[in-house]
């Protein structure tokens, strides 16, 4: 879920090695049964929460162990070929939905789900994402469509607002850059378009319940990418 990635600075998205081996597997058995192709069927899926490279990892195999191949993959996407003699398509929806990847059907659920994943490349992937995520240029630039159409349709679905959302995705960032100990707060503010270092220890004691001095002592657990905004809980120390 956390990589997704820019082809353009030789990088490759999660779903590239997939694909390139995927079609290899395909080209060779049909090379031993020419009549392969003719016998399976395709079909695209459109899973939700799949936003992370953990999630691809997760579906590749409950496709392949249900005898699906997985032609492209992408997030919020999948292309597979299958044997309709064993499984149909609503099967493979399911089993997906079983495991937390409910299938996406409206238009509006899919804004959605490209909303999060915008969220997370600007919060996550982005160096610097100050006036972007303030001005919410970068939201409307990416999917076409104006910031307040974008914040309602979220909280709708969501049921939390977007402007909530940016903020918890925000403060897991903020504590992953504390635990990798290379920035110094006021370098961490800047780069996350803080207005100042107060206003991110606020914020973040807000949202956690504890402070930054607290969370510096560590013990404490983050929470995975793919469930940031479904448990808004406040920090927990990490079990033993």
């Amino acid at each position: 879920m956390q990589q997704v990635m820019n082809s353009g600075n030789g990088q490759h998205q999660p779903g590239n090695c997939l694909k390139h081996q995927s079609d290899h597997e395909i080209e060779l058995i049909g090379q031993i049964n020419p009549e392969f192709h003719k016998m399976q069927k395709t079909a695209v899926l459109y899973p939700r929460n799949m936003i992370c490279s953990c999630c691809f990892v997760v579906i590749r195999q409950l496709l392949d162990k249900e005898g699906a191949t997985i032609l492209n993959i992408k997030p919020g996407e999948v292309e597979i070929m299958y044997d309709p003699l064993l499984h149909n398509r609503e099967f493979y929806t399911e089993l997906l939905a079983a495991h937390g990847f409910e299938p996406v059907f409206s238009r509006e659920h899919q804004i959605v789900e490209k909303i999060k994943l915008a969220v997370i490349e600007l919060v996550h992937k982005a160096g610097n994402v100050n006036s972007m995520i303030r001005n919410s240029d970068y939201l409307v630039e990416r999917l076409g469509l104006s910031y307040a159409y974008l914040a309602n349709l979220f909280s709708r679905y969501e049921h939390i607002t977007l402007e909530k959302f940016i903020i918890l995705h925000k403060i897991e960032k903020v504590k992953e850059l504390i635990e990798y100990d290379e920035y110094t707060l006021s370098e961490i503010a800047v780069q996350l378009g803080y207005s100042s270092v107060q206003y991110l220890s606020a914020q973040f004691r807000q949202v956690t319940g504890i402070s930054v001095t607290e969370y510096k002592k560590g013990g404490y657990s983050r929470t995975p990418v793919d469930l940031i905004g479904r448990q808004t809980a406040p920090a927990h120390p990490k079990k033993e």
